[in-house]
């Protein structure tokens, strides 16, 4: 007997195999952004709710997955193990209210996207947004941020400002007055920030590519 708990689990498996979030996947099988998130797994008086099969076939037509390897993904007791590491979508991020002082992830809006072998307690995912970054991250990409790794020059990271703004670049320098950031995109220009105007600075360790 099938459970919800197997369905969800198959879905979000699904998903990391691809290199998506939950949203992403829907997004990629061209439904609302929404369909697959944990806040609609259980209805609001506390009933689970199934995904349909109309939204399970367009997720497997989307990432090119027969049944028999969705089948798979339900019953699959060799899955490496994972953990949910929170995500939110990149242009999301430059709101309030999503990271502390250190650059942590914080506060309510986080959705989950189960994923394997993070060593810092305190990572989190950002879907890409847009062509701002091509060519080295697409629409729907996932970016894996640590706070807590250490930083080298060439290093690609995600930066925040006194100002709001959040980006990700690489750091191409950094002294005890600036930091140097190179864009990803040659069509950017560098950025230049006094210390004092970089609230925090985290490395981007893993992406889907």
């Amino acid at each position: 007997m099938l459970t919800h708990a197997q369905i969800w689990t198959a879905l979000d498996r699904l998903a990391s195999r691809s290199g998506l979030s939950a949203s992403g996947l829907a997004k990629r099988a061209g439904l609302d952004p929404t369909t697959f998130n944990r806040s609609k797994r259980i209805t609001p008086d506390g009933r689970a709710r199934w995904p349909s099969t109309e939204s399970i076939a367009k997720a497997l037509a989307a990432t090119g997955t027969n049944v028999d390897t969705f089948v798979e993904l339900i019953t699959d007791k060799s899955h490496r193990p994972s953990h949910a590491v929170p995500v939110i979508g990149f242009a999301e991020a430059g709101a309030g209210g999503f990271f502390d002082d250190a650059g942590f992830p914080s506060g309510t809006g986080w959705d989950e996207i189960p994923f394997p072998a993070v060593n810092d307690e305190h990572a989190y995912a950002l879907e890409i947004s847009g062509d701002s970054m091509l060519p080295l991250y697409r629409d729907g990409d996932i970016i894996i941020v640590s706070p807590s790794s250490p930083i080298r020059r060439g290093d690609r990271v995600v930066v925040k400002t006194k100002e709001g703004e959040v980006m990700a670049k690489e750091l191409k320098r950094r002294t005890a007055k600036t930091i140097e950031l190179k864009s990803l995109n040659v069509e950017h220009g560098e950025r230049v920030f006094a210390v004092p105007d970089v609230l925090w600075i985290s490395r981007i360790v893993w992406a889907s590519q």
